[in-house]
């Protein structure tokens, strides 16, 4: 991206937060509304709005939004939202849908807003920010938010962890719910299994397996060991029958790299196998081996 443009889009220093090794929403809303003199805070009508397109979050929090609706209707919004002009008609919610759908509620027809010319790119990585900073994020809505982070700034899973002030094996581990079968994510963004249960779930390979599991969860109220002991038997089971001559040590080494490497290692007829998903995972293991393009 062209640096002048993302100087003029970010407004004054606020392009160095995107390169900077911390990503933190507040201090870029902190940096907007500081740097934007009164008179350009506009009020705009809430019919010419529309939510974020790159919005991750899909589900809010009824009884929060009502608790923001009354808090608006007895002292007002405080702090301005972030728009851009659409390029089809008024204007795209960069930052604040929370204050925008409160304010709706309170009967507001008008909201305070700062209008910026972001491009897609940062929509997006904003509209994340806010809501892995701020909010409590469904795991699906955050393994999602992480995915379009990598992709979208082009980084490693390693880099994103620093970025975000997370582990590495945090992001690994959320990024990995993503393989599951839609309705077992369906199953974990309704709250009926948890995050525990589903990473449990994320590292098996069968998919009828995992739907099995997943409905055991929910129709025999079972725990995390609970899981675990069921899918080491199953797989025990199911080596002993496939495949005899594999031995204990093998597996030992799978376990090592597959913590090492944070994806799934597989040994089998003298042949290491690590998966990836995509060319940024490639290159976050290449960097944990040392290994130079």
């Amino acid at each position: 991206m062209d640096n002048n443009y993302k100087r003029r889009a970010l407004g004054k220093g606020l392009e160095e937060l995107f390169n900077s090794e911390q990503l933190n929403f507040d201090t870029l809303e902190e940096k907007i509304i500081d740097s934007t003199p009164k008179d350009e805070i506009v009020e705009i009508d809430l019919a010419e709005l529309r939510p974020n397109p790159y919005q991750p979050r899909k589900v809010f929090d009824e009884d929060k939004l009502k608790e923001l609706a009354d808090s608006i209707k007895e002292h007002g919004i405080f702090q301005p939202i972030i728009v851009k002009k659409s390029s089809i008609k008024g204007y795209e919610i960069i930052a604040g849908e929370r204050r925008f759908k409160a304010a709706s509620m309170a009967g507001l027809g008008k909201i305070p807003a700062i209008v910026r010319d972001f491009t897609d790119e940062e929509m997006m990585e904003i509209a994340l920010l806010e809501n892995l900073q701020r909010e409590n994020l469904n795991a699906i809505e955050e393994a999602m938010a992480y995915k379009n982070l990598i992709n979208s700034m082009n980084i490693t899973q390693e880099q994103l962890a620093v970025k975000l002030g997370k582990s590495r094996s945090h992001i690994t581990n959320m990024l990995g719910l993503l393989i599951l079968p839609e309705e077992v994510k369906d199953m974990i963004v309704e709250n009926k299994i948890s995050m525990s249960h589903a990473r449990v779930l994320s590292k098996i390979n069968d998919r009828e397996k995992i739907i099995s599991l997943a409905n055991k969860i929910v129709d025999e109220n079972l725990n995390v060991r609970d899981i675990e002991d069921l899918s080491k038997n199953e797989d025990i089971e199911k080596n002993h029958k496939i495949n005899k001559k594999k031995t204990g040590e093998f597996s030992y080494i799978e376990n090592i790299l597959c913590e090492k490497l944070g994806t799934k290692v597989k040994i089998n007829n003298n042949k290491i196998s690590i998966s990836f998903s995509n060319v940024n995972d490639l290159n976050r293991i290449l960097e944990i081996l040392n290994i130079n393009e």
